[in-house]
């Protein structure tokens, strides 16, 4: 019995000193991985300086790099290094925060490789040339000194004829519908090196001749530009690259950008699904509000058309072209209002959101969006970029209108702003973790945007059978989405299929619907980032109600949810589950 009791203090014994130990080794690692992930954020930027300067980081404002196999050879470089590195951080020895970052790190380091290696990416696309964002961005900041911003952007002008000669040397057979945004988004851009850097330069305490200097060096550059347009306009192209990738390669970018449970047939079936069960609902709706809007006329048989009719009446409640851009700086504070008053979430009266007009080098995919800053300036503008319809005929600007009607623009603002985009990235902002911060995920992002949609009717807001009608006309553009972009770059979907897609069983007017196909012919996957995080988001949250019942919290999770960053919505999951 003695030698039993000291055989089990022995063991009693061994197994504390190795837990103690084990403790102790789990805290070095953590504490060292913190160490490297604060040296592999400043490699990035070496590699990256214009990802950082949108994060906030500036030391490398003046640099500007050349798209040429050089580049690429460090891009890959880095990329393997790293992914060795994060070898020696087993998972299981890591705390939960820092195994989101290992594979958060893990999917960059990939993406890099992938998008060298397969996509390649430059040698069709034209558009991912492009300075103009960039000298923009030291000219709009808001961090240091007029003149030493105005540094910056002298240096980095140097590099600008070297850049577009090597982006021209890349292309080899560009789509022709990359090739005609490359050049009009490149020469829109121009305004940055001749309106905006006079008015910087009117601000600066710099000589006459330092003045003269740097627009002597600015019409170098917009020669470049325009010649590179003009390069883009000439070049011998017989046999133009389909923008469509085809199943294989949009499998692995989807799995690489959307970053989901769900692979991308298994969301494209479930959008399939999901839009089945919006036109049912959408259905009890119309009808019920048919004698209230068209009470003389005889119901069309057909559900989708019946719909349609009563959609076309409600959306004739707009906005002007004039007071677009008014209606939306209007609305912002009465959307912060109504989430205090429901207590739905914190939102942070001391970061500043500006409404502006869309600058120009930004035109030409989206009409609204979000430009935030990063970790290193979270106190700056967060700039709310709204589409101009100025140039528009009228045709082009009611169709415009009815589509962002006195409902929908509503549920646009939502989601771009209050709680939407800009509450989650403030949020982001704030997160421990600088990696969860700069890699933040498409799909957590704009499924948040596209979650709070639903969770503001839910609470409340603006309740009529009017909202919930645009709402559902809304929420179907989402899903539409996912079933456009999986079928235009996978499944040959024809121009006039997916206009049919979305006009007739979306409901979208018709320069919605052409603006659309053309964002699926410019960009591949991100589309399905809105169905995707949205689906995940909202199954989890009621996941969580059921499973806490009345002590579930809306707040809680809310403040719980975007207290993680911008992490991909499967590693947030696991997390507050465990």
């Amino acid at each position: 019995m003695k030698k039993t009791v000291l055989t089990l203090s022995l063991a009693f014994l061994l197994f504390a000193c190795n837990k103690k130990e084990s403790v102790a080794t789990s805290t070095d690692l953590n504490a060292k991985f913190d160490q490297y992930k604060s040296h592999f954020v400043d490699e990035l930027w070496k590699i990256s300086p214009e990802w950082a300067s949108s994060q906030g980081f500036h030391n490398y404002d003046s640099i500007l790099l050349l798209p040429d196999a050089t580049n690429e050879k460090m891009q890959l470089q880095f990329a393997q290094s790293h992914l060795d590195s994060l070898k020696s951080y087993p998972l299981n020895q890591l705390s939960d925060n820092n195994k989101t970052d290992v594979q958060m790190m893990e999917n960059l380091m990939n993406s890099f490789v992938f998008s060298i290696n397969e996509l390649k990416s430059g040698t069709w696309n034209p558009s991912q040339y492009n300075v103009c964002g960039s000298f923009a961005e030291i000219l709009n900041g808001n961090y240091g000194t007029v003149d030493s911003r105005l540094r910056d952007f002298d240096l980095k002008m140097n590099n600008v004829p070297a850049y577009y000669q090597a982006a021209a040397k890349n292309l080899k057979n560009p789509t022709v519908e990359h090739t005609q945004l490359a050049i009009a988004q490149n020469l829109g851009g121009l305004s940055v090196f001749k309106d905006d850097l006079k008015a910087a330069l009117a601000k600066s305490s710099w000589s006459d001749e330092q003045k003269n200097n740097t627009l002597a060096k600015a019409a170098m550059a917009i020669k470049a530009i325009e010649n590179y347009a003009d390069f883009l306009k000439k070049m011998d192209n017989p046999e133009p690259r389909s923008f469509r990738l085809g199943k294989e390669l949009y499998a692995k970018k989807f799995e690489l950008d959307i970053q989901s449970g769900f692979s991308a047939e298994e969301i494209y079936q479930k959008a399939l699904s999901e839009k089945q069960l919006l036109h049912g609902k959408m259905f009890t709706l119309a009808d019920k509000l048919w004698e209230k809007y068209l009470p003389k006329a005889q119901k069309p048989t057909d559900k989708l058309d019946l719909i349609r009719q009563v959609i076309d009446k409600i959306s004739l409640q707009h906005t002007t072209p004039e007071k677009f851009q008014s209606e939306i700086e209007k609305q912002i504070p009465e959307l912060v209002a109504y989430v205090k008053e429901k207590d739905l979430l914190y939102i942070d009266p001391s970061k500043p959101l500006v409404v502006r007009k869309e600058p120009d080098y930004m035109a030409g995919v989206a009409g609204a969006s979000i430009s935030a800053p990063g970790p290193y300036d979270k106190n700056a503008n967060t700039y709310y970029n709204v589409g101009s319809m100025s140039g528009w005929s009228k045709e082009d600007s009611e169709s415009y209108l009815r589509e962002y009607n006195d409902y929908i623009l509503q549920i646009l603002n939502i989601h771009e702003a209050i709680p939407g985009h800009y509450t989650q990235l403030v949020y982001a902002n704030q997160s421990p973790s600088i990696i969860k911060s700069i890699l933040g995920n498409g799909a957590m992002i704009e499924g948040w945007a596209v979650y709070t949609e639903r969770m503001m009717l839910e609470s409340g807001y603006k309740n009529s059978d009017e909202m919930w009608l645009m709402y559902y006309k809304w929420n179907l553009r989402t899903v539409c989405n996912t079933i456009l972009d999986n079928s235009v770059q996978t499944r040959n979907m024809t121009k006039e299929q997916a206009l049919s897609l979305l006009t007739k069983e979306a409901f979208q007017q018709n320069a919605e619907a052409e603006g659309k196909w053309k964002r699926a012919t410019l960009s591949q996957v991100q589309l399905c980032s809105y169905f995707t995080g949205y689906t995940e988001i909202y199954a989890f949250r009621e996941e969580l109600k059921k499973k806490e019942g009345d002590q579930f919290n809306l707040k809680k999770f809310h403040e719980k949810f975007l207290s993680y960053g911008s992490a991909p919505v499967k590693n947030i999951r696991a997390l507050m589950l465990k």
